[in-house]
């Protein structure tokens, strides 16, 4: 295990809404990060498939480790998401890839697939660089 991914596995691990949602960092490396989920009975919304927002998470939190590959901090800006199939059983992986680091942003892309391979749902989604000893002390209030 690379160094990078000790460090990102480490920082999730204070990440409950993940750890909630069973979701899991398969693989970080410099400007891309891969997520795995498998699809539990909680993880269904009313038509027995796997709710929008669950999806959503998982590209949240692919793009959010793509962002964190480069060392710094940020959280999420916006973002524009497709939600194009969905499955009620199995795996979803989550994989993201950053098209564009400037200096106070980041740009990256989404892909969220199923089982084969099934593209279920893309987007692309903006991260702001901050300063997180100004975060803790504004938690701390």
């Amino acid at each position: 295990m690379s160094e990078m991914q000790e460090r990102m596995e480490h920082r999730l691990e204070q990440n409950s809404f993940m750890n909630y949602t069973h979701q899991i960092l398969e693989l970080v490396e410099k400007d891309h990060a891969v997520f795995r989920m498998d699809i539990f009975p909680e993880s269904h919304n009313s038509f027995g498939m796997v709710h929008g927002g669950v999806l959503y998470t998982l590209a949240d939190n692919a793009t959010g480790c793509a962002a964190h590959s480069d060392g710094r901090h940020y959280v999420t800006q916006g973002s524009n998401f497709n939600f194009l199939r969905n499955q009620p059983q199995g795996t979803i992986h989550a994989e993201a890839w950053v098209r564009h680091r400037g200096g106070k942003t980041c740009l990256i892309d989404v892909d969220v697939t199923g089982d084969e391979g099934t593209l279920l749902a893309t987007g692309t989604f903006t991260y702001f660089c901050v300063d997180r000893s100004k975060i803790e002390e504004k938690s701390r209030k």
